[in-house]
C-alpha cells in the first residue's frame, strides 16, 4: 500500500513534516546522483582542466534556476546559493580527474 504524500498545509505534527522532508531528501539525492553522472561524463568528453570551468554556462545555468524559483515561488537566491556551491564542487571533481587524465597520458 502506497502511503499518501501530504501537502505541509495537511501535516499535522512535526512527525509528518520530517517524514516528507526525508522522502523529498530522498528524491533530491537520486536528482543529484543523476545530475553526477552527467558531470562524470562531461570531463571524460573534455582534455584539459581548464576546460572544467566555462563561465558563460556557469551563468546561464544560474540565469535558469533563478528564472524557475521565482515561477515556483522559490526564493532565488537560495536556489542560486545551492546551486553554486554545487557547480563549485563539480568543478573541482572535473578539475582533478582531467587532472589525473593529463598526467597520465
Amino acid at each position: 500500500m502506497t502511503e499518501q504524500i501530504k501537502s505541509p498545509q495537511t501535516c499535522t505534527s512535526m512527525d509528518e513534516v520530517r517524514k516528507e522532508i526525508d522522502r523529498l531528501d530522498e528524491q533530491l539525492v537520486t536528482l543529484i546522483g543523476e545530475r553526477f553522472s552527467y558531470v562524470d561524463r562531461a570531463w571524460q568528453l573534455k582534455d584539459n582542466p581548464a576546460d572544467a570551468t566555462v563561465p558563460w554556462r556557469i551563468q546561464q545555468v544560474i540565469e535558469k534556476v533563478r528564472q524557475k524559483a521565482e515561477q515556483k515561488n522559490v526564493p532565488p537566491e537560495l536556489v542560486e546559493a545551492l546551486w553554486r556551491q554545487m557547480i563549485g564542487w563539480f568543478i573541482q571533481y572535473e578539475e582533478e580527474k582531467l587532472d589525473e587524465k593529463q598526467n597520465s597520458d
